[in-house]
């Protein structure tokens, strides 16, 4: 559901592409390796990324919207790309909590799309997503953010395969006494699921599971699941068994030992309130937005 008008390739880094935009006013979609950045009058409007839980993901499982309500929004409004407004309008859904939380996964697409801060692929001008304009936010102010976060699970440990790689536990050391979220976190790591999925699991934004999934890997708790390299051989291969828990192409072999996998997965759990960690980071940018 999108105005598409001609494509505008480029090779820029995708920071000084959305900054270029910035500066034109540009509306359109900016495409990355890693997602798509949604622009309005130059201002950041939505955020996709396959690796992060989309904002009904994150309003359904939360118990904060019905799926029903997510979907008849959808139904009713994404062709004209007003799906935000028709959960407002509706009654699904108070208009401040549409924007925390759209506010969140939008920060939390923006992180993964510039990590690495790899080009841009292309540019759509026109184009509009289907879940229209919830919160207008500075192209400066995403890039300082996701720098923000960026800096901050480096600091806590300097292994970017825990944001991308399946996960599995670290037999040995002691996992007692943790605080109650770590905990959470901790127990649905199975040597299956990546950071997006458990932050899908718990209902949780991403950038808060990948907080506690560092603090984990820096306590020896967990570590990224090495994908498998088959070694030379002049024999030939017998047919591969399936396996159970493939490791993405994308996600980058860890310097360390593949770690042992937990036999149990983790439970699921029962759906949460919305973390409170970055709410209040959440808010102040909701208040310094307004005040622009």
């Amino acid at each position: 559901m999108t105005i598409s008008t001609p494509t505008s390739r480029t090779d820029e880094p995708a920071s000084a592409r959305l900054g270029t935009l910035a500066a034109q006013g540009a509306t359109g979609a900016l495409s990355t390796e890693t997602g798509i950045v949604y622009l309005s009058a130059g201002h950041v409007v939505h955020v996709e990324s396959a690796v992060t839980p989309d904002l009904g993901d994150l309003l359904t499982h939360s118990g904060a919207l019905a799926p029903d309500g997510w979907w008849e929004a959808i139904d009713q409004a994404g062709r004209r790309c007003r799906v935000g407004r028709q959960l407002v309008d509706s009654g699904h859904l108070a208009a401040g909590a549409l924007e925390l939380c759209h506010l969140g996964a939008l920060f939390d697409a923006a992180y993964f799309v510039l990590a690495h801060d790899g080009p841009a692929l292309r540019f759509r001008p026109g184009a509009a997503h289907w879940l229209g304009a919830v919160r207008a936010v500075p192209v400066d102010t995403v890039l300082r953010e996701s720098r923000r976060r960026r800096e901050l699970l480096h600091r806590i440990w300097p292994e970017p395969a825990v944001d991308r790689a399946p996960l599995a536990r670290v037999p040995g050391p002691d996992a007692t006494d943790l605080p109650a979220r770590r905990g959470r976190t901790l127990a649905q790591v199975d040597g299956v699921r990546t950071a997006a999925q458990i932050a899908t699991a718990l209902a949780c934004r991403t950038f808060h599971t990948l907080v506690e999934l560092r603090r984990l890997a820096a306590a020896g708790l967990v570590a990224p699941v090495a994908p498998l390299i088959a070694g030379p051989s002049s024999a030939p291969s017998p047919a591969p068994a399936p396996a159970s828990a493939p490791a993405p192409a994308s996600a980058p072999a860890p310097a360390s030992a593949p770690a042992t996998v937990s036999a149990e997965p983790g439970p699921t759990p029962r759906p949460l309130a919305p973390d409170e960690p970055d709410t209040a980071l959440l808010r102040r940018l909701l208040h310094a937005l307004e005040a622009l």
